[in-house]
């Protein structure tokens, strides 16, 4: 692999591209095969110059599958000038692209959120930001009942078991899996009780 230019990079920029490498790195090998100073030797850079961007092998991983989860829940804001149904199917398929390219580092980031509490806080977060606007969709008129909250917060759960599942196997056409990603929230938010939400998704 060739070394990366980091010298005299603006701060800013150095520190993205070691979240870049730190992406490849961290899929490639398990955690505890690496260690700061092959990351450094792999950046090109010092071991003491990496520590000064983060302090510790843990938050050096922890850093670049925050910004996975950033880059991921940036790609799927919905457009909201779309109708909820759309938006929902506009999202859902970049969501689908995004994992398509990153499928590795999507397995790593589901893989540790349990096991590192800020990923855990940032994913939980950026899960929950993602229910509310669905709700919002589907239930504008004030706070949603309780059944149909419980429902769109089940079905994100749903999702991430369904996506799990195609990044093992593989065996699923694109279409089919967006079908029944939508199918699945369709039925739940049906399932809440709630008919004028379920009209509002249409299908």
């Amino acid at each position: 692999m060739s070394t990366p230019a980091y010298t005299r990079l603006p701060v800013d920029e150095r520190r993205s591209r070691l979240l870049e490498l730190g992406e490849e790195l961290f899929t490639r090998h398990a955690y505890d095969e690496l260690s700061m100073s092959g990351i450094a030797r792999a950046a090109g850079i010092s071991k003491a110059l990496l520590y000064h961007y983060f302090p510790s092998k843990q938050a050096y991983f922890t850093a670049t599958l925050e910004r996975a989860a950033a880059d991921l829940a940036a790609a799927v804001a919905p457009d909201p000038a779309l109708p909820v149904a759309e938006q929902l199917a506009s999202s859902l398929a970049a969501y689908l692209d995004w994992i398509g390219e990153h499928r590795d580092a999507y397995a790593v980031l589901l893989r540790s959120v349990g096991v590192i509490p800020d990923l855990r806080e940032t994913v939980v977060a950026v899960r929950e930001q993602t229910a509310q606007s669905i709700l919002a969709g589907v239930h504008p008129d004030g706070p949603p009942p309780p059944a149909l909250r419980a429902a769109v917060r089940g079905w994100l759960l749903f999702l991430d078991g369904v996506l799990t599942d195609w990044i093992e196997h593989d065996d699923l056409e694109r279409p089919q899996l967006e079908a029944l990603a939508l199918d699945a929230l369709r039925g739940a938010v049906r399932a809440a009780g709630v008919p004028a939400a379920a009209d509002r998704l249409g299908g």
